[in-house]
């Protein structure tokens, strides 16, 4: 694997950059995985994606989504509730032959086991050290 992200956090902005990045990376042509991890894991199987400060006020949501949706990067809701689509963003990395793996170790303290959100893949916790060595370039944090 040419390049491995790893998203740890359960920031929205955080995991839709991370997915927008790995799906670039694909386009060009890079073998790339990701690999989601605690807080982003447990925000993608239960629902809950929390905005950093600075990008949550109307002024800037609103004119960032509507930039977004030129871009290609998928939006969610309309009017005053509109904001980067994060569920989105997993299938359009997905779609695009990214690899979006659910951290074995977190699937299990968070009892996953079995039950990953769509669009993730089980890691087996064997394979871990190897998935992880495999990548000549890892981006993030466990």
């Amino acid at each position: 694997m040419d390049l491995l992200i790893i998203l740890r956090d359960a920031l929205g902005s955080s995991v839709v950059g991370g997915l927008l990045t790995a799906t670039e990376a694909k386009k060009a042509g890079l073998d790339v995985g990701v690999l989601a991890t605690g807080e982003a894991l447990a925000a993608l199987a239960f629902g809950t994606f929390e905005w950093p400060r600075e990008l949550a006020p109307q002024r800037v949501r609103f004119p960032m989504c509507d930039r977004a949706a030129k871009l290609g990067v998928p939006v969610a809701g309309s009017g005053q509730g509109r904001q980067l689509d994060v569920r989105g963003a997993v299938r359009l990395a997905r779609d695009a032959g990214v690899g979006i793996h659910a951290c074995p170790i977190w699937s299990a303290l968070l009892g996953l086991d079995g039950a990953l959100p769509d669009g993730l893949v089980a890691l087996e916790r064997a394979a871990l050290p190897a998935f992880l060595t495999s990548a000549k370039q890892v981006i993030g944090a466990l």
